[in-house]
């Protein structure tokens, strides 16, 4: 028997396969393929509610301040109804796999930050830099640290290629133990061992100096920056790894 598909493409005479349909229908945004739930992938964001994040300021989801429409979550800025700050996710991460994908206005910035725990080092953390190339802190910094894919204000990311203002762009976070490295759009920029000599070395010369043994806590929460610029999300995955 022919499945659905089959039968809509015949009756409509479109040259598409169905197998392209299907891999088409997989890749929806905010939904796991059957492969990656094979893999042990799951949704860090459902698309639709803030289930599983609250705000870094109380244990709610903000009321205003994050837009959630159509499959897509959007920090505002404060002209828009924004200033609601930070979000964070429920639980807490130590080795994992992180996806997300990410979609620039012109001159924005935000972040996604990792290991995040309010009660060390002021809330400070790790952050994979979110931010157009004409936001000023692009130009701050040392070495383009301060630039997209970038270990904020640590070590910079090499040869990234993000997509144009009003494309969508692929952030991937891998932490294993203490290594970890950044991913944009299917590319490696970036790869650190937390606690190594070269480490410490960056976080030295960064404005984190000030905090003994910053950024190796254990685990954390991850989050999402509010920098008063619009900023959008969706794509929110992470697989759990185990410690090595």
């Amino acid at each position: 028997m022919k499945s659905f598909l089959a039968v809509v493409l015949a009756l409509t005479g479109l040259s598409t396969t169905v197998s392209a349909m299907e891999k088409c229908c997989a890749a929806l945004p905010n939904t796991l393929s059957e492969a990656e739930i094979k893999d042990g992938w799951q949704l860090l964001w459902d698309g639709q509610t803030g289930a599983g994040w609250r705000s870094v300021r109380r244990d709610t989801f903000p009321e205003t301040g994050w837009l959630i429409a159509d499959g897509v979550l959007t920090v505002l800025p404060k002209k828009e109804g924004g200033g609601a700050g930070d979000i964070i996710t429920r639980d807490t991460f130590s080795s994992f796999m992180l996806k997300v994908d990410f979609m620039l206005t012109d001159g924005a910035n935000s972040g996604i930050k990792y290991f995040f725990d309010p009660k060390v080092t002021g809330g400070t953390t790790l952050e994979y830099q979110v931010l157009c190339d004409k936001h000023p802190d692009a130009k701050n910094g040392r070495d383009g640290n301060r630039c997209v894919a970038a270990f904020y204000d640590v070590m910079p990311a090499k040869d990234a290629k993000p997509k144009p203002v009003g494309q969508w762009n692929t952030a991937m976070i891998v932490s294993r133990g203490r290594k970890v490295e950044h991913w944009l759009n299917g590319e490696k920029v970036l790869e650190f061992e937390r606690g190594s000599e070269e480490f410490r070395a960056a976080v030295a010369a960064s404005k984190f100096n000030k905090y003994p043994n910053w950024g190796e806590q254990p685990s954390g929460h991850i989050l999402l920056q509010d920098h008063n610029d619009r900023v959008s999300f969706r794509n929110i995955k992470i697989k759990v790894l185990e410690n090595k």
